[in-house]
């Protein structure tokens, strides 16, 4: 069974990356695997619509008057665009905090167009600017509609942190205990599970969705409705959301992991390139939509930039390209 990524130079096999995947079906459970399903690994920001899910439970989207490009903003790894930045403002502002209190730290934005603008004003970034910060800013939403303190809201024996984790836990079908912690880019807590788990997660958060249960629904709605607040410019999440047109919601995370969700299908992915390396992870995860019919012939084309990159040297010239080799066993899978 194929499950790697290639990449070519001359036309020969220069290297690869490892891929493990797990898909699942809300109702019949693993249907499709490469790899290791289970194996375990930390989903970084990856399940960033479980961690924002707490403030829609609870209620904050309407206590606080929040649009949906606030609650896509509250699910993003984004570019600090400057429409990403005002969203983030916006919502630090209807829920009473201020950026001072972000607990993220800062970092230039991760579009070089906002990057430059930010320099040639002599402005230096600030939390703002971090890609985590609307996460941050929706937890510090829910710090004030709870109650609880703002002071360590980003530490795991903060009641929010306790929170997030039975949330993750309870889609994922596991126990807050069985999830094993790691401390995030962002400052807040990551958590490892594995593969086939957090597919699990994903595939009812997808089903939920498509049942119009209202919380998972907002979310799903304010990520496929509004997928430039989730990432940015140049994205895969943003371009695969906006190509698919609500069929699918994905999230990425650090070190080659992808979940996504398919609400009409039922069906959650969870993704992990063994080495980390995110020139596999884009390829690998079309690869795998593309094999389970949820990406088309014309969306794999429309997004070739991501699926099928070429290698490049410093005169702009082609000199390879990247290929995920993704076989599924238990569906009928394509190689791409």
């Amino acid at each position: 069974m194929h499950c790697f990524v290639e990449v070519t130079r001359g036309g020969r096999v220069e290297s690869q990356h490892r891929v493990h995947v797990a898909v699942v079906h809300a109702e019949r459970g693993l249907v499709a695997a490469a790899g290791n399903p289970a194996l375990v690994s930390f989903v970084r920001s990856a399940i960033k619509m479980f961690q924002a899910l707490p403030l829609v439970e609870d209620g904050g989207a309407e206590r606080f008057g929040l649009v949906e490009e606030e609650i896509a903003v509250c699910t993003a790894s984004h570019n600090a665009e400057p429409f990403h930045v005002a969203a983030v403002r916006s919502l630090l502002r209807k829920a009473g905090a201020n950026e001072s209190q972000l607990a993220c730290g800062p970092h230039p934005p991760m579009h070089a167009g906002a990057a430059e603008r930010l320099a040639e004003a002599g402005e230096t970034p600030g939390r703002i600017h971090n890609n985590c910060s609307g996460k941050h800013a929706g937890m510090l939403a829910l710090t004030a509609l709870r109650g609880w303190s703002v002071d360590g809201y980003h530490r795991i024996e903060h009641p929010l942190q306790q929170r997030v984790r039975s949330t993750l836990a309870g889609w994922c079908g596991t126990v807050p205990e069985a999830i094993a912690l790691g401390v995030d880019g962002c400052g807040l807590p990551t958590f490892a599970l594995p593969l086939d788990r957090v597919a699990a997660g994903c595939a009812r958060f997808a089903a939920a969705a498509a049942d119009r249960q209202p919380p998972p629904a907002a979310i799903v709605r304010a990520m496929t409705s509004h997928p430039a607040y989730v990432a940015g410019t140049g994205r895969l999440c943003t371009d695969l959301m906006t190509r698919t047109a609500g069929r699918v919601f994905v999230k990425v995370g650090a070190e080659g992991y992808y979940c996504a969700g398919a609400p009409d299908a039922r069906l959650g992915v969870a993704l992990k390139v063994e080495d980390g390396a995110r020139r596999a992870a884009e390829p690998a995860l079309l690869a795998v939509l593309h094999a389970l019919d949820l990406v088309s012939d014309a969306d794999a084309e429309a997004l070739a930039t991501y699926a099928r990159p070429s290698v490049l040297n410093t005169r702009g010239e082609t000199v390879g390209e990247i290929v995920a080799r993704i076989a599924l066993g238990g569906s009928s899978a394509n190689e791409t």
